[in-house]
């Protein structure tokens, strides 16, 4: 291993960073999507089965688990398009690279007073290359203020992100679909047996 990093080596490994951030954090996305399925049907078995005490607190995990989906929803868009800044960034500091070579290749052809205007234009590339990287900074800063924000609104209580009443149209919604679903499964046996009953009477 190398004792002193390049700066492209230091690039991909904070890239490998961020990717792995990603994948996490989907990953935790998507565990909370099978903890609502879990807390709907244990509020619906809850809810048949007449225990209200149960159900009021299952109804409040589920409204937990609902929030911290969408705060993760949000932070994964967050961490996304700061990414992209992240790239456009790095796009921009290639020009500036790339332009500083060949003007520094043109000035050679062309002398002594066109390289000053060479090391202006490089100046000026540098300059809104280091705008650029500001402003990814102050994106990268608002969005942990955000996320941070987040939390502690969360903890505190100062706000409901999901409400009451969705999370029982939620467990409701679940319901409907799981009779409809049933409903569909006995129509489908009904014409089964119609068929049949017909296919008798012909052979008849």
């Amino acid at each position: 291993m190398a004792l002193f990093k390049s700066a492209e080596e230091r690039r991909i490994e904070r890239d490998i960073k961020i990717r792995q951030g990603i994948r996490r954090i989907e990953k935790s996305i998507r565990e909370q999507a099978k903890f609502q399925d879990e807390f709907i049907r244990n509020a619906q078995q809850a809810r048949r089965i007449g225990d209200t005490n149960q159900y009021a607190f299952i109804r409040n995990s589920l409204k937990k688990t609902a929030t911290i989906r969408k705060m993760l929803e949000r932070q994964l868009l967050a961490v996304k398009n700061a990414l992209i800044i992240k790239r456009q960034a790095e796009a921009s500091a290639d020009f500036a690279k790339s332009m500083a070579l060949m003007a520094g290749e043109i000035g050679k052809l062309f002398g002594e007073t066109d390289l000053v205007k060479t090391q202006a234009d490089w100046e000026k590339a540098m300059v809104q290359s280091q705008t650029m990287e500001e402003r990814m900074n102050m994106f990268l800063d608002a969005v942990e203020d955000v996320a941070a924000q987040d939390v502690e609104l969360s903890a505190a209580g100062d706000r409901e992100v999901v409400t009451d009443e969705e999370i029982d149209r939620l467990i409701d919604a679940e319901a409907e679909a799981e009779h409809q679903k049933e409903l569909d499964k006995l129509a489908g046996l009904r014409a089964e047996l119609n068929s049949l009953k017909q296919q008798g009477e012909k052979q008849k």
